[in-house]
């Protein structure tokens, strides 16, 4: 939502601003849109692979979406793995093997539909409770192994903003070679009346002008969106680390997950009373 209404301030300031002396008409050049899009595109796809390709394209689709990771999620993250802690100090780790081998159908994590939802953040939970079910763990060799495959994590969903952001940096240039090429046109018409020329040389600086206006008013900020969202995403993982690595040195669930808790953005972050309230009334 907000990139659009930074778009349509970007494209009112710009265009806005310029109507007031000029002809929005002279800024409307197909040619040179259709070649810049194309320059775009083709370097684009020449620089990736099918893969990259596939994830910058899902990346896209993202910016658009509302981040899932709200304090409803968090306060539902921190009472699952409340609740599967709780259940392990009072049964033991084998209590929770079916949960572990198949939360789909576990019954407690039916009962967090937004957690149960994100399937690579229940995959790394029960990964690292499988292996405190199979035996006992060092717990600074595991925050170790956490930490490379958050790390990781971490990498993979960076590649799409990476990769636009590669773009961005790219279209002013494609901008001057439309406009060289606009040049190189004029120059072969250099017997024409002024008046002609003069509108043949701002067709030419439109390309210039595009390329800079869809470098850092549209496609920057797709990269930068898709930036937030890799921060957003990585919270979780971090969350649940600390949880677990709390729980595995010996402290009770209770304490554990204010380990996770105090790990949380502050805009997100409910406070001690309110997670304590939810964890009563979910008893």
């Amino acid at each position: 939502m907000f990139l659009l209404i930074g778009y349509v301030i970007i494209l009112a300031s710009a265009l806005g601003t310029y109507a007031v002396h000029g002809s929005l008409a002279a800024l409307f050049v197909p040619t040179e849109y259709i070649a810049i899009v194309g320059l775009l595109i083709g370097s684009f796809v020449a620089s990736n692979n099918p893969s990259s390709l596939k994830a910058a394209v899902g990346g896209l689709a993202a910016v658009f979406k509302n981040s899932p990771y709200t304090r409803a999620f968090y306060i539902e993250l921190l009472a699952l793995l409340f609740e599967i802690l709780t259940k392990v100090r009072k049964e033991g780790l084998m209590a929770i093997e079916q949960d572990v081998e198949n939360p789909e159908g576990s019954a407690i994590f039916g009962k967090y539909p937004l957690v149960l939802h994100d399937h690579h953040l229940v995959e790394f939970i029960t990964d690292y409770l499988r292996m405190m079910v199979s035996g006992s763990l060092n717990a600074i060799e595991v925050e170790g192994l956490m930490e490379q495959e958050i790390e990781t994590h971490h990498i993979e969903a960076h590649l799409p903003a990476h990769l636009i952001s590669k773009a961005a940096d790219s279209v002013p240039a494609f901008g001057i070679v439309v406009a060289v090429m606009g040049v190189v046109n004029v120059m072969g018409s250099v017997g024409e009346p002024p008046a002609v020329l003069g509108k043949m040389i701002g067709g030419a600086l439109v390309g210039t002008f595009l390329g800079i206006l869809v470098s850092y008013g549209f496609v920057g900020p797709i990269a930068s969106q898709l930036e937030l969202k890799v921060q957003d995403g990585s919270k979780p993982f971090q969350v649940a680390k600390a949880v677990l690595l709390a729980s595995m040195n010996g402290y009770p669930p209770q304490m554990a997950v204010e380990f996770g808790r105090k790990v949380l953005w502050s805009t997100v972050r409910p406070t001690f009373a309110e997670l304590e309230e939810e964890l009563k009334n979910r008893k």
